[in-house]
């Protein structure tokens, strides 16, 4: 260290026991609480010049990975790669990383964002006494602590309420929970308690309370996984890291080593977004492509065995009045087996997931039996008041759970609990498995399994634990005061900025637009119903956005939340970039047809929409007659029947129908799935039963019988 930087060290520090007289150094006995401080205050004041170091452009990235002979080389941009890729460079050696797509595009950021060291893994290890399970959860519960105390803009405490419909459920329960927060230690979050009935219902209303008994509440943490990936990879070129996002491997380089043995020394990688092929050398290349593991492992080497057993998982988003702001609840055991969570996240309710074996794919997507299986189970926990509508459902996806059969044993087709790390023949050095709370651990085995195979020279061990993340280090709890204060924000935009940048926050502040209004005074919105601003648009492509899909899906999270507002705001989006980038027309056609394919396909937006096509062949009559049918149950005439019109008509008939027969009732006409049956759906069960491909539908008797008509037996196929 330069006397000059030691000097503004000591200044801070003149406590400690140094001193500084006639230009020498003296030293003087330091306690070993001192030297800790001391110590601490040397590694702040370095990490001081990588906080407001300035991003390279991706340009400037090309240049140096085609100039620069690297110590490692990682493909794969997920939070394993971006893990890897800031644990190696945070030690001095020249990294670089490439991905095939967007940074956290794949899994990392399709979780259920849930920090966790697994209450079921621990329930598994004290049953089968197995103390392989047992480690894993104590690591997790480890690293959970350690992702809170690095990013506490992104990660946080989050409580979780587990209903207790039995009795004797309660000291079981409560037995398991005391266990997680016994095996946590010191790095417990905050201590679980138990609920009596009326207190749970208190807290969370929407709860079905027949039954209940209690609840017990215990501490996870939560978090923004695409914003916490972004992060990752950005705290990794600030410290001099190449990072590229769309840049493919499509070769893996081999050479011979001084044993005459093939050993891999680099790769060749495409830029998708231009077509350049270019050679990157590296003494060390690391596979962290999670459930894509094998299309690397198997690069050049086809008779490798594949270790990849891919697992799809589906989430869903419901409106925010679904659950209660700040408790989310655990169904621990479903009609299948599985866990399902329903957890308050960014001003919505995700609820998840599935567990369901899947091929690999780069656009993974959910299904419909999928959601209605979730919906199913979040109504057998809920009220009978709280109606679970398939029109809510805002957003849905599926992520790919990389899980993984050991190849370092004998059995192989057993599935690994917990990440592996592999070195082929010719040293590719695989991670897989794992899981987002323990990213950080598996980044320090690995590049120590790199250092050791591959003969590298770090300058230092590992300095992630403890390593503040991009945006961490000013943040505090009012830091979205000042930028209320500072620069007119609305307080919900502002928490949002605080939330997702931390300290740079006020980097995407000043680059706000004047609203024109008297309050606020700047920022701009994407969509009126989200604090995302336009600014975030700009910054975005600062931090290597380069599709419009990268803005609505990671840097905001619009398209996860609600992806009909992430279609509304998508073409401001490309307006935006449009500006940023120098797209033309063309350019700009093709990022719309893109992200609208992104938003039906892997976000769930055709799902919600089925298209009537089916010919009608009705005479101008009888569409009248059909319409004096459904404007009898329509009687606000509002334009379309919903639940509501059909509990009013059956209780006026004396007719005592559930609340799940009702939702029933309405689904067999919702061809569109939002709760409501317009003129056209209803036109399209009449035709149905005119065909005969439907035979029994009780909304079209229900109709019948509130107009006053018949339906004849040849059209309705026998009726009700």
């Amino acid at each position: 260290m330069s006397y000059r930087k030691f000097n503004s060290v000591w200044k801070k520090l003149a406590c400690t026991g140094l001193a500084i007289g006639g230009g020498a150094v003296i030293w003087t006995y330091v306690s070993p609480h001192r030297n800790k401080q001391l110590v601490a205050a040397i590694n702040d004041s370095d990490e001081q010049k990588f906080r407001w170091a300035p991003l390279p452009t991706r340009e400037q990235h090309f240049e140096s990975i085609q100039k620069t002979e690297f110590d490692v080389l990682v493909i794969g941009g997920g939070a394993t790669g971006c893990g890897v890729a800031l644990d190696a460079v945070s030690r001095g050696l020249k990294t670089a990383m490439v991905e095939m797509y967007d940074f956290g595009s794949g899994t990392s950021s399709r979780s259920t964002k849930l920090i966790h060291g697994g209450v079921r893994y621990l329930q598994k290890a004290v049953f089968n006494l197995d103390i392989e399970q047992y480690r894993m959860v104590k690591e997790a519960l480890a690293e959970r602590a350690n992702l809170i105390e690095i990013a506490p803009h992104l990660a946080y405490s989050f409580p979780i309420m587990l209903p207790v419909y039995k009795y004797w459920q309660v000291p079981y329960y409560w037995a398991g929970i005391k266990a997680y927060d016994f095996v946590a230690g010191k790095q417990r979050l905050k201590p679980s308690y138990l609920l009596s009935k009326k207190k749970a219902l208190e807290i969370f209303p929407m709860l079905k309370k027949e039954k209940l008994v209690g609840a017990l509440v215990y501490y996870d943490g939560q978090h923004d996984d695409a914003r916490m990936n972004i992060s990752l990879a950005v705290s990794t070129a600030r410290r001099g890291g190449v990072t590229l996002n769309y840049t493919q491997v499509i070769q893996l380089h081999r050479e011979k080593d001084a044993n005459g043995k093939d050993v891999i020394t680099g790769a060749r990688i495409k830029d998708r977004l231009t077509g350049k092929e270019m050679d990157v050398k590296a003494k060390c290349v690391i596979n962290a492509t999670g459930p894509y593991t094998d299309s690397i492992r198997t690069m050049g080497s086809p008779e490798t065995k594949k270790i990849c057993q891919p697992s799809s998982g589906v989430h869903v988003v419901l409106p925010d009045y679904y659950s209660p702001k700040s408790m989310g609840l655990l169904d621990p055991a479903t009609s299948d087996g599985r866990v399902i969570f329903f957890l308050p996240w960014q001003n919505v309710t995700l609820a998840g997931t599935t567990d369901n074996a899947c091929d690999v794919t780069f656009q993974p997507a959910p299904t419909e039996n999928e959601i209605q299986f979730i919906l199913n189970e979040v109504r057998n926990y809920l009220h009978p008041d709280v109606e679970v509508r398939r029109g809510d459902v805002l957003s849905a996806w599926c992520g790919i759970r990389p899980l993984v059969s050991d190849p370092n044993k004998s059995d192989t087709q057993s599935l690994a609990r917990n990440h592996i790390i592999e070195v082929s023949q010719d040293k590719l050095i695989t991670i897989a498995g794992g899981k987002w709370t323990t990213y950080r651990s598996m980044a320090e085995e690995t590049v120590d399994r790199a250092v050791k195979e591959c003969n590298l020279q770090p300058t230092s061990g590992c300095r992630t634990k403890g390593l503040l993340l991009d945006g961490a280090h000013g943040w505090s709890p009012t830091l979205f005061i000042r930028l209320v204060q500072d620069f007119g924000l609305e307080n919900e935009v502002a928490q949002h900025l605080a939330r997702t940048y931390g300290d740079k926050a006020f980097k995407v502040a000043k680059m706000a637009t004047l609203t024109g209004k008297r309050w606020p005074v700047v920022g701009r919105r994407l969509h009126e119903e989200y604090p995302y601003l336009e600014a975030e648009v700009r910054y975005a492509v600062r931090e290597y956005a380069c599709t419009a899909i990268d803005v609505i899906g990671r840097r905001t999270r619009l398209a996860f939340c609600n992806v009909h507002a992430a279609e509304e705001a998508l073409p401001r989006v490309i307006e935006i970039m449009s500006e940023e980038l120098k797209w033309n027309k063309e350019q700009q056609k093709e990022q719309m047809v893109r992200a609208k394919n992104f938003l039906k396909r892997e976000m769930g937006l055709d799902l919600g929409r089925v298209e009537l096509d089916m010919p009608i062949n009705f005479t101008k009559d009888e569409i009248n007659a059909y319409a004096k049918r459904f404007k009898s149950l329509d009687v606000d005439n509002k334009g379309y029947i919903t639940v509501n019109d059909l509990r009013r008509y059956f209780k006026k008939i004396g007719e005592r129908v559930t609340e799940d027969q009702l939702h029933d009732i309405l689904n067999e006409v919702d061809l569109n799935k939002n709760a409501q049956v317009d003129l056209g759906e209803f036109l399209q069960l009449m035709n149905r039963l005119r065909l005969g491909s439907v035979t029994n539908s009780r909304f079209a008797k229900a109709a019948e019988l509130s107009s006053g008509e018949r339906i004849s037996v040849e059209r309705s196929g026998g009726g009700v």
